[in-house]
């Protein structure tokens, strides 16, 4: 259902309360986070109307926001506690990056369009986050400058699990991404330990491609 009313900082309570929590999103951090970034100002304009409906919407150049639920998801599994180095592979709005902001010491978020980064760089000024880093470039290769990442979120699908990834991650660190072909694919959740490293599928999902060398 489109919004029908004006006051965002109520649609992001509703959101929350209506399209998250119901569906097992119960990490305090996670959920103040949601209610605190505005969805709205992450979204081209003629969009804004949906901006707190649960599902995803364009933001151009074959790239879209994702779903509330599945960002709320994905952060819950990375279990942050506000310490951590953490790697986004795939800025695209930005709105991921804000609420990684919220939950984690140092936020490195990399994007392969510039004209993609360039957008988000502006909205995410206004939140007046001091703890992200924008790098441009291709995300599949990690960002090995500032590694290891106590965390690394994959925000489009690929088909395999790019090693570079894989070596950036910190011991003890989580890695969560989408992994298949186009169409539909299954959220991975990674986990390392020492020189090893184990991993769980956990649900179907639907990403847009990951460009670069190790992705489509």
């Amino acid at each position: 259902m489109g919004m029908m009313f004006q006051d965002f900082a109520e649609a992001r309570k509703r959101m929350v309360a209506g399209q998250l929590r119901p569906r097992g999103i119960n990490d305090r951090r996670v959920l103040e986070a949601f209610e605190s970034v505005p969805r709205h100002l992450f979204v081209p304009e003629d969009e804004r109307e949906w901006s707190y409906d649960d599902y995803p919407l364009p933001i151009g150049f074959q790239q879209t926001i994702s779903q509330p639920y599945i960002v709320g998801y994905m952060l819950q599994m990375l279990a942050l506690t506000g310490t951590e180095r953490v790697l986004e592979v795939g800025t695209g709005s930005g709105y991921q990056t804000a609420l990684l902001s919220r939950l984690a010491a140092e936020v490195h978020t990399i994007e392969l369009i510039p004209a993609l980064a360039e957008r988000a760089s502006i909205v995410l000024a206004g939140t007046e986050a001091t703890n992200i880093l924008l790098h441009i470039g291709d995300g599949s290769q990690g960002w090995s400058e500032s590694a290891p990442y106590d965390a690394i979120v994959v925000s489009a699908a690929t088909p395999h699990v790019p090693q570079p990834l894989l070596d950036q991650l910190a011991g003890g660190g989580r890695m969560i991404l989408p992994v298949g072909g186009r169409g539909f694919q299954e959220l991975e959740l990674w986990r390392r330990e020492g020189e090893s490293f184990t991993h769980e599928s956990l649900l179907a999902v639907a990403f847009v491609p990951l460009r670069g060398m190790d992705g489509k």
